[in-house]
């Protein structure tokens, strides 16, 4: 379609989906700060006030789970609600897998196997890059983060000091020609600490002045006149969070990746070490994409790959520009073929994927959990450089 709207949504931090996804993603990075070659996935669910942690792990490296989630539960701001990091209850259930499930050699194992490591996951995933902001992602889910980071900062920095953690936004953009042409509409829901406080007006007011109009503020697309902004419509949230809805690791795969945009693949990223495909398979996806836009060789770029068990290189990657490619979309993939690795020993060692945690004070895997794994500006990710456009020439 030439004409259309699309509507990405986003989350705080406070959500239990993303509490979840934050928890998983601090137990790997724990394990991988001390210990480069432990293997671990690690799953969450949260529910009135018990959490539980499921995970599988091989390291030299002990870790205390409960530990680990009641500080991200602290972190993230669950501190005198229903459900706070103090009284909630954790349960785990724990597999510690044998040394031959470790794969403590994969560096001599990249070395030495003519053809790498073979995956463990049968998977497709895609990366996906456009023109439309200056880090190449799609404009609503791009605004949609945005708004959440904007809700959870005036929360946290006590501008608005009645909002509880769990937030969500949502951002609807017009398309015209393919193109974005103005903002449709709006929509933020907050929670509050007390539901009988502020009067809906004076939060629709506060959060229109304090996180809507900032947001706006540097983007060349803003609200006009006929933009429908939504403020709780559906009237006050009091607490939000676990004590009113469940949540989980992995369930909200369209506000790590794109928005719906472009498609996802149906696996989480979060709580998986670096030697699961499925995870930084869509890293890799992602930088080439990204830099297959940047070199001007498409405005929009999907790539898709797909992994077999058993079974180092793809079985198959394929590019779709939806035909905006100046290249035939077949050597755009001979170009990807050729400049961008996608096995997984290729991909580890090009971003350096175990040792980032190590080098992070604030953990690396935890800080991608909340507000998106692509086109973060606020982080240092390998596989947003746009480093390899001067070699995707034809």
């Amino acid at each position: 379609m030439s004409s259309y709207i699309h509507t990405s949504e986003s989350v705080t931090e406070g959500h239990p989906d993303k509490l979840c996804d934050q928890i998983s993603d601090a137990i790997v990075d724990r394990f991988l700060e001390h210990d480069s070659s432990a293997r671990i996935i690690a799953e969450c669910a949260v529910s009135l006030s018990v959490v539980f942690i499921a995970a599988r792990f091989a390291s030299h490296v002990k870790v205390d789970f409960p530990n680990v989630a009641r500080k991200v539960i602290r972190r993230i701001g669950y501190v005198d609600q229903e459900f706070n990091f103090r009284t909630c209850s954790i349960l785990t259930s724990l597999k510690e897998m044998s040394d031959s499930d470790r794969k403590h050699t994969y560096a001599v194992q990249c070395e030495s196997a003519e053809n790498g490591i073979p995956v463990d996951d049968q998977v497709t995933v895609f990366g996906f890059a456009c023109n439309q902001t200056p880090v190449l992602m799609p404009l609503p889910i791009w605004l949609a983060h945005r708004l959440a980071r904007r809700l959870a900062e005036v929360r946290n920095t006590r501008v608005l000091d009645y909002l509880a953690p769990d937030g969500t936004t949502q951002v609807a953009v017009e398309y015209r020609d393919s193109r974005p042409v103005r903002i449709y509409s709006i929509a933020v829901n907050t929670s509050q600490t007390d539901r009988n406080y502020p009067s809906v007006d004076r939060l629709q007011r506060d959060v229109r002045e304090t996180v809507i109009e900032p947001s706006f503020e540097n983007e060349l697309l803003k609200p006009d006149n006929n933009t429908f902004i939504f403020i709780n419509p559906g009237g006050p949230l009091k607490l939000g969070g676990p004590s009113v809805h469940s949540g989980m690791t992995g369930r909200k795969n369209a506000i790590d990746t794109y928005g719906g945009f472009s498609r996802n693949a149906s696996s989480a990223l979060s709580g998986k070490d670096p030697l699961r495909i499925d995870r930084i398979g869509a890293y890799a996806a992602r930088y080439a994409a990204k830099n297959v836009v940047a070199a001007g060789l498409a405005e929009r770029c999907e790539i898709q790959v797909s992994y077999t068990i058993g079974l180092a290189e793809p079985v198959s990657i394929q590019v779709e520009t939806m035909g905006t490619g100046f290249l035939p979309d077949e050597a755009i993939v001979a170009l990807v073929k050729k400049h961008f690795q996608f096995t997984l020993c290729g991909i580890i060692q090009q971003f350096d994927l175990l040792q980032l945690p190590a080098k992070s004070k604030q953990g690396f895997y935890r800080q991608l959990a909340a507000y998106g794994h692509f086109g973060r500006p606020d982080l240092d990710l390998p596989w947003e450089k746009t480093d390899k456009t001067d070699l995707l020439v034809y």
